[in-house]
């Protein structure tokens, strides 16, 4: 036998021992399926735990119980999936320190106000030894420490219950997933995780979220029978949106009533931008963009509240929860009203209508969508009543991407075929075309396009 080939035997051997050494430590691990926590709950351990090629790192997804590739799509370069490993990389471009030196904030990849939502939040005590800020919003970001449940999730005989019981979030559920996005894709009220006026004046983009959307885009699971057999939710994509509607408008009101008193002028990311960022002229000939908008009785001149979440619920109330549906409308017209008069007064309805927006959020959560339910709320969307609200690119934005979500949705779920999808993508393509440039936006041309699928919608019934 060769010498060459002699050193490869044995490092053959090596390896097949030290594979057989791991094996007997997983099954150990296995065989008790209620280890200790040992101190370490809520310690945010860090990517690097996770990684193993065992475990969330396979460059392969296995098909068992978990794909194992997670950490694969969750570092993908090139896609959405991986826009959250980039996260903190993003804070060390040209952009982002040309925003935080304005704003007098040193480094943006070492400044707070950015590695609140740019890196996982998790304070200097709650950090494990393999926990890095360059790791982005890395897996308990999202999914919480795993200090408490990283040594027992995988044993033999453990539960999703059991995980949750120890720290891990219950993200299967709409209304947890919904309430953690939103700390960092709107605003939550912990320090650090909140885009101001002052941060967009800046450089910082435009703030747009929609659950069922960012959800797919993120996706590194599939909803497949293991997944339900292990006593997960598995929320179709218009309950997902639905819920995600209110929790966005809970959200933004339960903020403005905590961010908006004091100085000279209220915090303006609650407002639509396009109510001050749009052209003018001393041109006697000149008309202004802005149009009537039947869903917010203000005076002209009155700055709007962005009210796309508002839309939204509107059209899944009337279908979904029509016992809210007549007291949130009259809430919304209301806070609108209060708004264009005193900011007490607007504090207090704000209050009203976050409540309902909590109800309107179980109560969709409670509920089973239908496929004539999927339908009726995608027709309510695009057209009727709420199709004459769309008069702010916010709002057309967020139509469009329900369109999406919900044709999707149906799709995903046998309720039509993809042929006849397919032919309402012509017009969807021209709404998303629509509202691709603030700068060019004709609502005019958005409704159109919206009707259009509406109508075509109509023979799917």
């Amino acid at each position: 036998m060769g010498r060459g080939r002699a050193t490869g035997l044995i490092g053959l051997l090596a390896a097949a021992l030290a594979a057989v050494v791991a094996m007997t430590a997983v099954r150990a691990a296995w065989a008790d399926p209620d280890p200790p926590l040992g101190g370490r709950a809520g310690v945010h351990e860090g990517v690097a735990s996770c990684s193993g090629s065992t475990c969330h790192s396979r460059p392969a997804p296995s098909g068992l119980t978990v794909r194992q590739n997670e950490l694969i799509t969750w570092q993908d370069p090139h896609s959405e999936a991986g826009a959250h490993s980039r996260a903190w990389k993003v804070l060390t471009q040209p952009r982002a320190e040309a925003i935080s030196a304005k704003l007098g904030l040193g480094p943006a990849e070492r400044a707070p106000a950015c590695l609140g939502c740019h890196a996982d939040p998790a304070p200097p005590a709650q950090r494990g030894a393999r926990f890095q800020l360059s790791d982005g919003v890395g897996c308990e970001a999202c999914h919480g420490g795993a200090g408490g449940w990283i040594a027992s999730h995988y044993a033999l005989g453990a539960t999703h219950a059991a995980n949750v019981s120890r720290g891990m979030l219950a993200l299967d559920e709409p209304k947890v997933r919904a309430a953690r996005c939103l700390d960092c894709h709107f605003g939550g009220p912990s320090p650090n995780q909140f885009v101001t006026h002052q941060m967009m004046a800046a450089g910082h983009p435009q703030i747009a979220f929609e659950l069922d959307l960012f959800t797919a885009l993120q996706k590194h699971h599939d909803v497949d029978a293991d997944y339900i057999a292990r006593h997960k939710v598995a929320a179709g994509g218009v309950k997902t949106w639905a819920v995600g509607q209110a929790m966005a408008l809970d959200r933004s009101l339960t903020l403005f009533g905590a961010k908006n008193p004091g100085g000279v002028f209220p915090e303006f990311l609650f407002f639509d931008c396009q109510s001050c960022h749009r052209t003018f002229s001393n041109d006697p000939k000149w008309r202004p963009v802005s149009e009537p908008n039947p869903g917010r009785p203000i005076p002209v001149g009155t700055p709007p509240f962005n009210d796309e979440n508002m839309i939204m619920l509107s059209a899944a109330a009337k279908v979904a929860a029509p016992a809210l549906s007549a007291r949130f409308e009259g809430e919304v017209k209301s806070f609108h009203q209060a708004l264009a008069q005193n900011g007490a007064v607007a504090a207090s309805q704000a209050a009203k209508l976050a409540a309902t927006s909590r109800e309107l959020a179980d109560a969709f959560n409670a509920r089973s969508f239908s496929r004539a339910d999927t339908l009726a709320i995608f027709e309510a969307v695009l057209s009727g009543d709420n199709a004459r609200r769309y008069t702010d690119f916010e709002g057309v934005t967020q139509a469009v991407m329900a369109a999406d979500t919900l044709l999707g949705s149906l799709v995903a779920e046998g309720a039509i075929d993809r042929a006849a999808a397919a032919r309402l993508r012509p017009d969807l393509d021209r709404a998303y075309q629509a509202v691709r440039d603030p700068t060019a936006f004709h609502a005019a041309e958005a409704r159109a396009a919206l009707q259009q699928a509406a109508d075509k919608a109509r023979g799917l019934k």
